[in-house]
């Protein structure tokens, strides 16, 4: 299966909307993305997962590399709308509380930022 990426503006928020499976083969894709949005000092991005049937190790590296490139620039990720089998691997993976995952992308792009410690 392939992976389709759009990307929507909302307010200073870049919603990443992905579809398909994440995974070895598909996951340059959305880093390419990615990297073209942080090119462009565009640094606060949601990706809303809805549509990821899958998501492998390789998927949570880009995510895991777009949120320390974010964190650099002082932005936010977050992820919103997980399915099922998604939202499990990263529960099991511990990156559920890192990369701030929202049940939807409504609340994912209008969350306050969270409190530094």
């Amino acid at each position: 299966m392939s992976l389709t990426v759009q990307t929507e503006q909302r307010g200073d928020v870049v919603v990443v909307s992905v579809a398909g499976e994440l995974d070895m083969a598909t996951a340059p894709q959305l880093q390419d993305q990615i990297s073209d949005l942080l090119e462009k000092g565009r640094t606060r991005l949601v990706f809303d997962l809805a549509d990821v049937s899958f998501c492998d190790s390789t998927g949570l590296s880009v995510f895991v590399r777009a949120k320390n490139s974010t964190d650099d620039a002082g932005g936010v990720v977050r992820l919103a709308a997980p399915q099922r089998g998604v939202l499990r691997i990263l529960e099991v993976s511990g990156l559920v509380e890192v990369l701030h995952t929202y049940p939807t992308v409504d609340e994912a792009v209008t969350a306050e930022e969270p409190a530094l410690d």
